[in-house]
C-alpha cells in the first residue's frame, strides 16, 4: 500500500505542473484562472493560519458551505495542516448542523455566508468546542462581523485568516512543511456525514491512504486524462464530489468550479469541459428538457428528432448486443447524427468526451439515450463508507443498466442473500465513535456489507437490482424492486420528477408521482393553468397514465402500476421528505401521505 497522502500527492502535482492551470472560478466579469502553484500559495496562506489557531493533526474542520473554490482552497489547506475535514451540506438543517459539528468534534468551522453563520450562531451554546467559525462571503454580515469584532470574534473573515497565517509564517517558517512531514497514510483525511434516510446521520470516517487508493485507481481506469477539462458542480460535502478532486490531485486534469445547479447547460456552453461527472436526476432534466422543447416545436423537427433517436437507439442496442451494425443503418446513423445528435452535443459544450453517473441508479432508457447522441454515461456505483466509488463503466466497454467492473484492488462478490460485499483499500476506517454500528458491517476481513443486492456476470460487471432494505412484497407474496422501476416511469416522461413505489403487503404496487417543477411551470404556462392547479388538471393525468402504460409493458404483471397519486409538489428536505444529498425518506413520506396511499387501495 502507498504511504502518500493527500498533502505529498498535491505537492507532486504542483512541482511537476507549477504553472498550468488547476482551476477556473466564475467572477463579476467572466472566469478566472489559478495555477497550481497559485493555488499551493493560497492553500498554504490558509493552512498556516489554522496552525496559528493551534490545529493539531487530525484535528476536524467543518466545512458549510455549497460548491465554490473557497471550498477546495480550505479543504486542501485542513490536509496541508495535519487536520480533517468535517463536509456538511449547506442545505442542512440548523438542528442537524449542531449535532455534526458536535459529534464531529469540529474546532473550526468555515461557513459560506450569514444564513450558514446564523445556524452557528443560533446553536453556539452546544458547541463549546468551537474556537473559530471563519466566513467565506462576509457580504450578508453586519460590519462588525465583517471586521472581526462581532461576537467577541468568535466570527473572521476567510481574509483574516490569511492574513493571521501570513504572520504566522513570519515567526514559523517551516510550520506549513511541519504539518505535512507529521501527517501519516492512516491519519483520519475526511469525515463525511451519510445523510441516511433514517435516524441521525453516521460520520464516515476516511484516511488519507482511502483517498490515495481511489486517486489512483481512478487513473487506472483511462476514464480521464491529464489534458481533460473537468466541469464540477457536485456538492463537496459528497464522496462522489471530493473523489473527483482527489483524482485531480493524482492525474492533473484542471477543473472549472461553479456548484450553483441552475447555471449547470449555461456554464457547459461557456467553459466546453471534455467531462463531467453527475447524479441521474441531471441527466433525467437534460433527457427530459430536450425531448419537451422537440415536442413543443412539433412539426418536421420532431418527425427528424424522433426518427434520429430510433436509429440511434437500434445502433445502441446492437452494440450491447454485440451484433454488427449493417451499412445501411450506419448511413442513416451518420446523417442523424448530422441532423439531430451534434445539435444536442453543442447544447453541451460540444467537447464532451465521457459523461460520469454515480450516487443512485440511471434508468437505461436514459442511458441509451444519452449514448445514442454519441455522449456515452459511464455509470459507476460507490458510497461514502468504499470513499466515494468502487467500479465503473470503462470507455468504450460501456454495459448499460450495469455500473461496470470494479477499480483495480478492489474485491467484489455477492452474499448468500443476495447482497453485495467489497474490500479494497478504499473502504472506510469506521463509523466515528460507532463501534457496534461499524461492526455491523464491516467483517474483521475487511469486507463491507453495501446494503445493495446485485448480480455479478461472467465478465465481472455488477447489477444492482435494489437496496436490501427497499425490497418489498406484496400481500400476494411477491417480491418487488422500487428503484428500478421508479427510474423507468421517471424515463418515460419529462413531466415526471420524483416516483415513490408503494407495494409493501399491499394487493398490487401503487405510485405516488410528483411533477417535474419547470415541466409544470411550463406546461402550465401554455395551457393557461395556474402552476398549483397543474396536478388536478386531467390532462396531466392522461400524460402521467401514458408514460405508466408504457412501463407497464415492460413489467412482470406483478410489478405493473396499477393505480397512482399526484402529489401537489416536489419533495424537498426543508419538509423532511429528502436527504441533504437529495435522497428520498420513503418512511416520511409513506407517512406523510398515507391517506394518499390508502385512496389506492379503497
Amino acid at each position: 500500500m502507498t504511504k502518500q497522502t493527500l498533502a505529498t500527492l498535491f505537492a507532486e502535482r504542483v512541482q511537476l505542473l507549477p504553472g498550468q492551470e488547476a482551476f477556473r472560478t466564475p467572477t463579476a466579469s467572466g472566469w478566472t484562472s489559478l495555477t497550481w502553484s497559485q493555488t499551493d500559495a493560497v492553500a498554504r496562506e490558509i493552512a498556516a493560519g489554522l496552525l496559528a489557531h493551534e490545529l493539531d493533526t487530525e484535528d476536524r474542520v467543518a466545512i458549510l458551505s455549497s460548491t465554490r473554490l473557497e471550498w477546495i482552497l480550505v479543504d486542501l489547506a485542513v490536509v496541508l495542516a495535519g487536520g480533517a475535514t468535517a463536509a456538511i451540506y449547506p442545505n442542512t438543517q440548523e438542528s442537524d448542523v449542531a449535532y455534526i459539528v458536535g459529534d464531529s468534534g469540529a474546532v473550526i468551522v468555515v461557513a459560506e455566508d450569514a444564513l450558514q453563520v446564523g445556524k452557528l450562531r443560533h446553536a453556539r451554546p452546544q458547541l463549546d468546542a468551537v474556537r473559530l467559525v471563519v466566513v467565506l462571503d462576509p457580504s450578508g454580515l453586519s460590519e462588525a462581523a465583517a471586521d472581526g469584532t462581532w461576537d467577541d470574534g468568535w466570527v473572521i473573515t476567510l481574509e483574516e485568516l490569511k492574513a493571521r497565517g501570513r504572520r504566522h509564517v513570519e515567526s514559523h517558517p517551516t510550520a506549513v512543511d511541519d504539518a505535512v512531514a507529521g501527517i501519516s497514510s492512516d491519519h483520519l483525511s475526511t469525515l463525511i456525514y451519510t445523510s441516511g434516510t433514517t435516524g441521525r446521520p453516521k460520520g464516515v470516517e476516511l484516511t488519507h491512504s482511502n483517498w490515495v487508493y481511489l486517486a489512483e485507481a481512478v487513473e487506472a481506469t483511462h476514464v480521464v486524462q491529464h489534458e481533460d477539462l473537468q466541469f464540477l458542480w457536485l456538492p463537496l460535502s459528497h464522496s462522489f464530489g471530493k473523489l473527483l478532486l482527489a483524482a485531480q490531485y493524482r492525474i492533473g486534469f484542471a477543473t472549472a468550479v461553479d456548484g450553483r445547479i441552475d447555471k449547470i447547460v449555461e456554464n457547459l456552453a461557456t467553459i466546453q469541459p471534455t467531462f463531467m461527472a453527475a447524479a441521474p436526476r441531471i441527466f433525467e432534466k437534460v433527457h427530459a428538457r430536450v425531448n419537451a422543447l422537440t415536442a413543443d416545436e412539433g412539426g418536421a423537427k420532431k418527425i427528424i428528432f424522433d426518427w434520429a433517436f430510433r436509429v440511434g437507439t437500434e445502433c445502441v442496442r446492437r452494440e450491447q448486443a454485440g451484433r454488427s451494425i449493417p451499412p445501411i443503418l450506419g448511413l442513416q446513423r451518420t446523417l442523424a447524427d448530422k441532423l439531430v445528435f451534434t445539435k444536442i452535443r453543442a447544447r453541451l459544450g460540444g467537447r464532451i468526451e465521457n459523461l460520469i453517473s454515480g450516487s443512485a441508479a440511471l434508468a437505461p432508457a436514459v442511458a441509451e439515450w444519452f449514448a445514442a447522441a454519441g455522449l456515452p454515461i459511464l455509470e459507476g456505483y460507490g458510497m461514502t463508507e468504499t470513499t466515494g466509488a468502487c467500479m465503473v463503466n470503462r470507455p468504450g466497454k460501456v454495459r448499460i443498466g450495469t455500473v461496470g467492473i470494479p477499480f483495480d484492488g478492489t474485491e467484489a462478490r455477492v452474499a448468500a442473500d443476495g447482497e453485495l460485499l467489497i474490500r479494497s483499500a478504499g473502504i472506510m476506517r469506521g463509523y466515528h465513535n460507532l463501534p457496534e454500528q461499524t461492526a455491523e458491517v464491516l467483517s474483521p476481513d475487511g469486507w463491507l456489507a453495501t446494503g445493495d443486492v446485485a448480480e455479478i456476470d461472467t465478465d465481472g460487471y455488477v447489477r444492482i437490482t435494489d437496496r436490501k432494505k427497499d425490497l418489498v412484497k406484496t400481500s400476494g407474496g411477491k417480491y418487488i424492486a422500487p428503484s428500478l422501476i421508479e427510474g423507468s416511469i421517471k424515463a418515460a416522461s419529462p413531466m415526471i420528477g420524483q416516483v415513490i413505489v408503494v407495494a409493501d403487503n399491499r394487493k398490487f404496487p401503487g405510485a405516488l408521482i410528483a411533477l417535474d417543477t419547470e415541466a409544470a411551470a411550463a406546461w402550465g404556462q401554455a395551457n393557461g393553468v395556474a402552476p398549483e392547479e397543474v396536478p388536478n388538471d386531467p390532462r396531466i393525468r392522461e400524460l402521467v397514465q401514458e408514460a405508466l402504460d408504457e412501463v407497464n409493458l415492460s413489467l412482470n404483471r406483478w410489478e405493473q402500476i396499477k393505480q397512482f397519486r399526484l402529489l401537489p409538489r416536489e419533495l424537498d428536505v426543508d419538509n423532511g421528505e429528502l436527504t441533504p444529498s437529495l435522497k428520498i425518506k420513503r418512511a416520511a413520506v409513506v407517512r406523510d401521505y398515507a391517506a394518499l396511499i390508502d385512496q389506492m387501495y379503497t
